[in-house]
């Protein structure tokens, strides 16, 4: 047995994929899939700030998309945003502040519709969350999980437009969080009769540690396909690689 923690990576279906943008440009990302089941939903995520080092392997989205095939039978895809580089490779163009990042949620989408992939959900986490607030509104999905919103670029009345949409709004919000807390996420997505509201004793906004990777991944799953929930702590047949930072 295995134990799932840090950067460990459970079997799936992996691709290397490529995202066209309507201004012309190439995104870089990756497609996990269950290694043998059909997916029942599929998360889109969206990665913390470039210009303070988020990419699609910023950890939450990395340990998504390396855990939650396997374990939830959930389609994971990520991408790097405009102008950003990970070790899949370098997305063309450069940081569009938020706004620019429209059509390369649109983009995303797109591929969600020509795959055929299931039950689209945005998972934005910082950043990520003022991407899927401003522009996920454009597209149909489920809904949208927000992890540590910090909500510098959304502004109040696209918050408020959600309460109109046919979609879940789920706001994870650490106790510790360096710039939105839970007391004033509350009271700025009060508007949102539909709103989820999960505050993380002891959470902070970068979510290190295993124990917080563990209950946002949980949280995460609760809302997209909870009946696999517990979520396993162990992998009977191993997994592929161990190395990654926790």
């Amino acid at each position: 047995m295995t134990e799932i923690r840090g950067g460990i990576e459970l079997p799936a279906r992996r691709e290397d994929i490529v995202l066209r943008t309507d201004d012309g440009l190439t995104l870089v990302g990756e497609l996990a899939l269950p290694q043998t089941a059909e997916p029942v939903a599929t998360l889109v995520c969206l990665h913390p700030l470039p210009t303070a080092g988020g990419f699609m392997d910023s950890h939450i989205i990395r340990k998504a998309a390396a855990r939650l095939p396997a374990l939830a039978d959930l389609a994971v895809l990520r991408f790097n945003f405009r102008g950003v580089t990970s070790p899949r490779g370098t997305s063309e163009g450069e940081f569009g502040h938020g706004i620019a990042e429209r059509a390369d949620l649109a983009a995303a989408m797109r591929f969600v519709t020509d795959r055929g992939l299931p039950h689209p959900w945005l998972l934005g986490w910082s950043f990520g969350t003022e991407v899927a607030l401003k522009w996920g509104g454009d597209h149909d999905v489920d809904g949208i999980i927000l992890l540590s919103p910090p909500l510098h670029r959304a502004t109040d009345e696209e918050v408020a437009a959600w309460a109109a949409r046919d979609a879940r709004v789920v706001l994870v919000i650490p106790e510790l969080d360096d710039y939105l807390r839970p007391a004033e996420a509350e009271q700025r997505f009060a508007g949102i009769p539909q709103r989820e509201f999960v505050a993380v004793e002891g959470g902070k906004h970068l979510w290190v540690g295993e124990a917080q990777t563990s209950r946002v991944l949980t949280e995460i799953v609760a809302r997209v396909n909870p009946g696999v929930l517990p979520l396993p702590t162990e992998w009977a047949d191993g997994a592929a690689d161990t190395t990654g930072a926790a």
